[in-house]
């Protein structure tokens, strides 16, 4: 799965990177320590117009009552995403990419102490997820969310958690868009080549911590 994340990169550069208009209210930035109900930036294309927005990480599907009606929908698995019915119509209408400069997993060690790790790029480069946006509203609340799409992992990352996120290179993003026509389904597969990571101090098993430090390596 993937349940925290990271982003680092200023407003502007993101604009640039995805081509999108940025919105007036994106959040902060930068961010070591992203989770789950938090406001996420994210990319979505209309027309072939690009926005970067914010979404509420926890996807919410029309039949909640309240956002906290059901299970907390972080994420989509790509193998079932098509069937399921909080997401079948949002992957079919409503795709987005989510920026992230890494995320973190976690392992446990034969005391059962939780370990954390930093996966990132390893040209440093950010991450763009794919995602899945919703539109929610009930008594005069509106919001709206997102999930990151997961697949079961490969490479190495195969060590430390046996999921991780969709990864998409740039010359997919219009076809996960919707910009280049029909297909996208064939995205949704791991994609664990340009990954490296690290272990990194367990303070980030506090969704309270905050700062650079939270990312930068220990000895393991």
């Amino acid at each position: 799965m993937c349940g925290r994340m990271a982003i680092t990169l200023p407003h502007d550069a993101m604009a640039q990177m995805f081509e999108a208009a940025p919105a007036n209210d994106l959040p902060e930035v930068p961010n070591y320590n992203v989770c789950p109900t938090v406001q996420v930036h994210t990319v979505t294309s209309l027309e072939g117009a690009r926005r970067l927005r914010p979404m509420r990480w926890g996807f919410i599907p029309h039949w909640y009552k309240a956002p906290n009606g059901g299970p907390l929908l972080i994420n989509a698995r790509a193998e079932t995403v098509a069937e399921k019915p909080a997401f079948k119509q949002a992957v079919r209408e409503r795709r987005c990419l989510i920026p992230a400069s890494g995320f973190y997993e976690w392992t446990v060690d034969e005391e059962g102490n939780k370990l954390p790790w930093f996966i990132h790029r390893e040209d440093g480069d950010p991450l763009a997820f794919a995602g899945l946006w919703q539109d929610w509203e009930r008594d005069g609340e509106s919001l709206v969310t997102c999930a990151v799409v997961t697949t079961a992992a490969d490479g190495a990352m195969r060590d430390i958690h046996s999921r991780m996120p969709v990864i998409l290179e740039a010359d997919d993003w219009p076809l996960w868009l919707g910009e280049a026509g029909h297909g996208a389904a064939v995205l949704m597969r791991a994609n664990p080549d340009p990954l490296a990571f690290h272990r990194v101090d367990p303070k980030v098993n506090s969704n309270r911590a905050r700062g650079p430090e939270l990312i930068e390596p220990i000895d393991a």
